[in-house]
């Protein structure tokens, strides 16, 4: 029996051994159920649909697919957590591809395995998406003074920790305690920086000044600070303009050439000399790759992407694809991170796996811009689609439809549509459900952040 027919036989009985029934003669894995790894997974079970020799397994370290663009949301209690995920079996329905909760702890392309905490997983295809983790240049205390914002959960916990220190301000007689209580300050000029920091504004001016009586809209303030000169890179100059006028407008303190030099409990330091007292500080200044695709062979970019060929393929292992936040293209390096980009190469590594198998030539990925949308906030944003350039309300409007059209499942359109509906007729939802956490004044303040969990798994998006 020669090499190939002997690593399909025990690839197949290693599917068997795992509990995945069926006598698999090619097994393929796809890591992280973001954007890229769940588009990749879906594209290769439409390809494989009535193949019974190829196994597709899904792995993730959450049951649930997130919708990333909408997490800004969560923070303003805009809508409810649980309507932008959705669980990956639900998705899968009657679809063939397996689907697993793990966590990945290594990947030995050498061997074609996946070290999972659950024991080993051969492949004989591989697909890394595994996303990206929050990097912070290796800012003096930024880790652990600073708040996260890529997960679900992480988004909630700054929901709460708004609304807790609300409350703690709302009976503080000091003016300069409450100020402190009450500044906020945004790490990160960005798509995702922006509109969190004007989701933030939304619920902190309308909706704590309003029903918080010992809390005045002068005693807020939010600031957003961005290292480079100028703020939402790749923004057409027309619209930039436009978002700078509503940020000015709104009262948000947006600081271009401003960077954090250092984090300390209690605020930042910015350019090594002035300081910002704030109780609250959310990193949103930049990623990195997952530590697990540093680790991968062959070249990466400065960010610990693998570099992949236009095919999108690793270098000396053409049997291993790498997608989303996780691959650096050489056709495309300098494509943004965002979901459609994962999605069109989780597709394309689906197709050129499939290619592989069959001996054709595969498909390279080029990067075509779908436009951008950027909500700044409820009424306006600014939409740059197919050449179209819009502003303000309708733009909103707009943003509104093409992201309520995007969620997975008619379930969570209507879910999501009947929360912004609600948003308009009633104040939004204040209840604080949780022990806040890393408060001083509630007795939960940590000297460390816990970051067992931190930036582990994809959560693509903006």
């Amino acid at each position: 029996m020669n090499c190939e027919v002997w690593d399909a036989v025990v690839g197949s009985a290693f599917c068997v051994a795992n509990g995945f029934s069926g006598m698999a003669m090619k097994c393929i894995v796809v890591l992280g159920g973001g954007f890229g790894g769940l588009q990749a997974t879906i594209e290769l079970d439409r390809i494989y649909r009535r193949r019974t020799d190829v196994e597709i397994i899904l792995v993730n370290q959450q049951n649930f697919f997130l919708f990333t663009p909408l997490l800004p949301q969560i923070a303003s209690s805009y809508i409810n957590p649980r309507h932008i995920v959705q669980a990956i079996r639900d998705i899968r329905g009657r679809r063939r591809f397996r689907f697993r909760r793990d966590d990945v702890r290594a990947i030995d392309v050498g061997r074609r395995r996946v070290e999972l905490a659950s024991g080993a997983l051969d492949y004989d295809y591989l697909v890394v998406a595994l996303g990206s983790r929050t990097n912070y240049f290796h800012v003096p205390g930024a880790r652990e003074h600073t708040w996260d914002f890529k997960s679900l959960e992480e988004a909630v916990v700054l929901r709460e920790r708004i609304l807790d220190l609300s409350e703690h301000a709302d009976h503080t007689r000091d003016p300069a305690a409450r100020r402190q209580m009450l500044t906020f300050v945004v790490v990160g000029a960005g798509y995702t920086g922006i509109e969190l920091a004007t989701e933030m504004h939304d619920i902190l001016f309308g909706y704590v000044a309003r029903r918080y009586r010992g809390i005045s809209a002068a005693d807020i303030r939010l600031i957003v600070l961005e290292s480079e000169p100028e703020i939402l890179r790749g923004v057409h100059p027309r619209l930039l303009e436009n978002a700078r006028k509503r940020l000015q407008a709104t009262g948000i303190e947006v600081r271009p050439g401003a960077k954090v030099t250092r984090c300390y409990p209690g605020g930042v330091e910015v350019n090594g000399s002035e300081t910002i007292a704030a109780e609250t500080v959310i990193w949103t200044a930049g990623v990195c790759a997952h530590e697990l695709v540093e680790m991968l062979p062959g070249p990466h970019d400065r960010i610990g992407r693998a570099v992949v060929n236009e095919h999108l393929q690793l270098e000396g292992y053409p049997e291993v694809f790498v997608a989303g936040d996780s691959s650096a293209a050489i056709t495309a390096k300098e494509a943004p991170r965002v979901a459609p980009v994962a999605i069109a190469q989780g597709r394309l590594a689906a197709r050129n796996i499939a290619h592989a198998e069959r001996g054709e030539a595969l498909e390279s990925y080029r990067y075509v811009s779908q436009g951008m949308l950027v909500s700044l906030g409820m009424n306006h944003a600014v939409v740059d689609i197919a050449g179209f350039k819009l502003s303000g309300y309708f733009a909103w409007l707009f943003w509104n439809a093409v992201h309520l059209f995007k969620l997975v499942g008619l379930k969570k359109q209507l879910q999501v549509a009947i929360d912004w509906s609600l948003a308009v007729i009633f104040p939004r939802d204040a209840s604080i459900v949780r022990r806040p956490r890393r408060c001083k004044l509630c007795g939960t303040d940590d000297s460390q952040r816990d970051t067992r969990n931190a930036g582990l798994w994809e959560m693509p998006g903006r």
